[in-house]
């Protein structure tokens, strides 16, 4: 199946979860995450906020900010068409709904990173994944390039429901594989992958 085909497929089946089930999974894929030997060894941390039916990661964001953490969050940057990084201490005042209504920072706000080397570890958003850690986006590609423009690598993990991982999906070279995988049931590592 190509990707188009996956993504729709597996956009379909996470629509069909019921809300007391995502909310279990949401709360139980955080708990996970927060456990991560790499998550606890960083002070900086690179999230996202969701949007649609996707994993709630506004409850692990809270979080990470609670355990005094330095978070950094995407901006769409639509004279580069690429993702800027900003420091958010407070997402109920510096975040605004932007592109397709997903919650980002307002930048007059919020901090711009300096420097996309200060992420130690990323949680990247997804809509499939194979246990060997490909990653299948929403098709903008956002991640892939930010990905690439950042020399020291952050530990790269995934956070999805179970069904969203699928036997194979078709790579680019250009596509980044993640190193951990957390779903409601289980933490997939995925075999150490050499940077392109």
């Amino acid at each position: 199946m190509d990707k188009a085909g996956i993504r729709k497929q597996i956009l379909a089946q996470r629509e069909l979860l019921p809300a007391a089930e995502r909310a279990a999974c949401n709360t139980a894929i955080s708990e996970r995450l927060l456990q991560l030997h790499e998550y606890r060894q960083a002070g900086v941390v690179l999230g996202y906020m969701n949007f649609g039916a996707e994993f709630a990661s506004e409850i692990w964001v809270r979080q990470v900010l609670a355990e005094g953490r330095r978070l950094a969050l995407p901006r769409v940057n639509h004279h580069t068409n690429q993702l800027d990084l900003y420091w958010v201490e407070d997402p109920e005042n510096q975040l605004a709904a932007g592109l397709w209504g997903i919650r980002e920072p307002v930048v007059e706000r919020c901090e711009r990173l300096a420097g996309l080397n200060e992420v130690e570890f990323a949680l990247l958003p997804g809509v499939a994944f194979t246990r060997s850690g490909a990653r299948l986006g929403y098709g903008g590609g956002y991640y892939d390039k930010l990905l690439a423009r950042i020399a020291t690598r952050p530990a790269l993990a995934a956070a999805a429901f179970g069904l969203q991982i699928v036997a194979q999906i078709p790579q680019e070279p250009t596509d980044v594989k993640v190193q951990w995988i957390v779903t409601e049931q289980e933490t997939i590592a995925c075999p150490e992958q050499g940077i392109p």
